[in-house]
């Protein structure tokens, strides 16, 4: 999936009042300017470059340009002292999610240098090239008093690498909500009868995410499967034997089964332009339809490495944090808690698909089933473990008529796991595991979650700031 960029508008802030008085300074803040915008896009977003803003009138006419762009950040680079009455007209109008950037060019003045200069006038205009940090309390004190939030990031220009990562990673946040404003969900069949935790509206998750919610026949992907040929089952088998440890006790007829109905999920993917989907189907007596459903672990599984999360029992929210993850290249995987291992203090956490091959200890093995346990038919399952390391997992937990983003940082370690053809993995705790069960729980998130690899919680609170709501980390 060709995954979106963001838009950025970047403004750089300084005083006219300053040019004339000091030569070659305003040509020397908008370079600094222009180094900011090439590191902005080399973390992957689309920078709109307004320039050296330094008039209230210039910051009115750049709001304008802002709606103009259709900006979805606004990075504000304080170069120099700045007016506040230049700043908040240009935020106000653009409408979009604030980040300071209070960047000097070096980590220090070289002083000795600095009091060698000839004259007290250059000394003042090569301390205004150091001067960023002056305007960015006032401009803070505005922009709190008019009610606009703001993000902010504190270093220098060059080889303060812990600043640029920080400012990469808001880069990244932005292109994750971009993904989810465009985001084309597909809904297939139904809630499981009585699982009221996943139940969720769908217009505040629109009002708050973004996105599109496609609503889905099951009947359609049976007519889709009838007509999947011969050829086509054939090379998705083999696409499974090269991607999956297909084991020995999986019958013919099973691959075949399963590959009929992944040629027809993409299908019905391509068809819905769907960027996720969540399904569940409890089976009523139509044969085709059931034949359907009992056969979608492998080409879910396939989506969701694919960069389009799948999630079953028509999670809705898990979908979204499923996406997010994706997105940030941590994975996403389909997630509850299994059971404690009080002995290892450890928690067993899995589901019984889809599983994401992209963030599997090894190859994922593909098993057969004779029952999939609480919902009709039987089939092949996929069994994995997240990779050994750290890991995070996230929820998207409902939170007083919003939503708030729960997560928590651990590690997934070797050791035992069920063998029941399900995704299955050891997660260990800072908090222990009944600390850790007791935290999370109390949280009143969904039964589910998505796990992907890497302590990625900063990132993942930055999108929680871009997106206006609140973020909770238990450890």
């Amino acid at each position: 999936m060709t995954k979106r960029r963001a838009r950025v508008g970047l403004a750089g802030l300084g005083l006219e009042a300053y040019w004339a008085q000091f030569a070659g300074l305003e040509t020397r803040l908008t370079g600094y300017v222009g180094r900011v915008a090439e590191r902005l896009a080399e973390s992957g977003v689309e920078v709109v470059n307004l320039g050296l803003i330094d008039t209230p009138q210039k910051g009115m006419e750049a709001g304008h340009r802002l709606r103009r762009e259709d900006v979805d950040l606004l990075v504000v680079y304080a170069t120099t002292y700045a007016l506040s009455a230049t700043v908040l007209p240009m935020v106000q109008r653009a409408k979009v999610p604030v980040l300071l950037l209070n960047l000097q060019p070096q980590a220090a003045i070289d002083y000795a240098a600095f009091n060698r200069l000839a004259d007290r006038t250059a000394m003042t205009g090569e301390w205004l090239a150091f001067c960023g940090a002056c305007p960015v309390p006032e401009i803070a004190n505005v922009l709190r008093r008019a009610g606009i939030a703001f993000q902010q990031v504190t270093g220098w220009l060059e080889e303060d690498e812990s600043c640029w990562r920080e400012i990469g990673e808001w880069m990244e946040a932005a292109n994750v909500v971009e993904a989810l404003r465009h985001n084309r969900v597909g809904l297939m069949g139904h809630y499981y009868s009585g699982m009221m935790d996943i139940v969720t509206d769908l217009t505040a998750v629109v009002a708050c995410f973004g996105g599109h919610f496609e609503m889905l026949e099951v009947d359609a992907l049976s007519g889709l499967r009838e007509r999947v040929t011969e050829d086509e089952i054939a090379a998705r088998v083999r696409e499974f034997v090269e991607q999956f440890d297909v084991q020995r006790d999986c019958a013919e007829a099973e691959l075949r089964r399963a590959a009929r109905t992944s040629v027809a999920l993409d299908r019905m993917v391509d068809a819905n332009e769907l960027t996720s989907l969540a399904y569940f189907y409890s089976g009523s007596g139509v044969a085709a339809n059931e034949d359907t459903m009992s056969s979608m672990i492998l080409g879910t599984s396939m989506l969701t490495a694919r960069g389009v999360p799948v999630a079953g029992e028509y999670e809705v929210k898990n979908v979204l944090a499923m996406k997010m993850m994706d997105e940030l290249g941590t994975g996403g995987s389909f997630t509850e808690f299994y059971a404690a291992d009080f002995a290892d203090d450890v928690v067993l956490m899995g589901h019984d698909g889809p599983g994401h091959a992209g963030i599997a200890e090894g190859r994922c093995k593909v098993r057969p089933l004779q029952v999939y346990h609480g919902k009709v038919g039987q089939g092949l399952s996929v069994e994995m473990s997240v990779k050994h390391g750290p890991v995070t997992i996230l929820s998207v937990v409902e939170d007083g008529g919003s939503f708030l983003l729960l997560m928590a940082e651990g590690m997934v370690e070797a050791g035992p796991i069920l063998e029941i053809g399900n995704t299955n993995s050891r997660f260990r705790f800072g908090l222990g595991a009944r600390g850790f069960i007791e935290a999370w729980n109390a949280r009143g998130p969904a039964h589910h979650c998505a796990a992907g690899v890497g302590h990625v919680a900063g990132r993942l609170k930055k999108i929680a700031a871009l997106l206006g709501i609140r973020a909770v980390q238990v450890c």
